[in-house]
Order: structure tokens, then C-alpha cells, then sequence
């Protein structure tokens, strides 16, 4: 065998256990975009811990057919770039959605979240959502607010006591 093909076979193998180890991925038309704006999305993505690569269109079908995401391959048509994140499910879509909507040439096509496909609209809609650490924290609040609805309104049981005893 040839050692070209070899090295096809490598990066298609890469590519499906990105595609299967990934919690989240973004694919997007990145035509338009000059190298400044690029290395400033890529920056971006790499302090959020996300991986930002270009591939073959065919090398990359390959991958999604064998990881079994075959739908994806209607939308790798021209230029694309992916985006693999492995930990945070929305960083990818957070970050590449302002991006562009400071950069109309950057336009995202579909996404992977945690294991499905995703429309342009799911994976925009990942983006709206607050972060981790927002999440949590609502949801101490939520969990927080019986408690503090009951402390209030024993205190005001006890205020009140006090001033009818006085």
C-alpha cells in the first residue's frame, strides 16, 4: 500500500475518534475571513480548550461514516473548520456564534452535541445558554429560595410576637 494512503487512513482514524470523543463539535464556512481574524478565532478556542482544525472533505465523510454521523456530510461542502471540544459542550458554539456575529463572513453549518446532529438553529440556541457556572448558580438559587423564604417568615413570626409582648 502506498504510503499516501496510509496517511489518509491515519487522519481518517483521527478524525472518527475526535468525532466519537468530542462532547460537542462545530463546523463552519470560514470563507471571508482573513489570517488575523482566523488566528483570533483560533486563540479564542484554544484558551477555551477547544480544537479548531481544517480537513479534507473526504477524509472527513469517511470519519462521520464511520462514526456513525453520516448526516453531517450534506453540509461539508467548500472550506470548512471544525471545532472539537471534549469537555464543554457549549464553549464552541458560544465562542464561534459571537465571533460571528462580529465576522458575518464566518457562518456556522451544523454541529454535533454530545453524539446527535444539530441544525444552525440548535447550535445557536446552545450558544444563548448561560454558562456552567451561570447554570449552577441558578440552580443554588432555586434550591436557596424555600430556605430564605422560611427564615424571612420566621423572623417576621418572631418580630411580631416581640412587639405584641412589648
Amino acid at each position: 500500500m502506498s504510503k499516501a494512503i496510509e496517511n489518509k487512513q491515519v487522519q481518517v482514524q483521527e478524525i472518527t475518534e475526535k468525532f466519537q470523543s468530542a462532547s460537542s463539535v462545530v463546523v463552519v464556512d470560514y470563507r471571508g475571513l482573513n489570517v488575523a481574524q482566523v488566528t483570533e478565532l483560533r486563540k479564542q478556542l484554544r484558551e477555551a480548550g477547544v480544537e479548531f482544525k481544517v480537513y479534507k472533505n473526504t477524509l472527513t465523510r469517511r470519519a462521520a461514516e464511520a462514526a456513525g454521523l453520516a448526516g453531517i456530510n450534506d453540509v461539508l461542502v467548500g472550506p470548512n473548520a471544525i471545532a472539537f471540544s471534549n469537555e464543554d459542550v457549549v464553549a464552541p458554539a458560544k465562542i464561534i456564534n459571537e465571533f460571528a456575529k462580529k465576522n458575518e463572513a464566518l457562518e456556522i453549518k451544523a454541529g454535533i452535541i454530545e453524539g446527535t446532529i444539530s441544525s444552525v438553529e440548535d447550535v445557536k440556541a446552545l450558544a444563548e445558554l448561560p454558562s456552567r457556572e451561570g447554570l449552577l448558580s441558578m440552580l443554588l438559587s432555586v434550591l436557596q429560595a424555600p430556605v430564605r423564604n422560611f427564615a424571612l417568615a420566621t423572623k417576621a413570626v418572631a418580630e411580631q410576637k416581640e412587639e405584641q409582648g412589648a
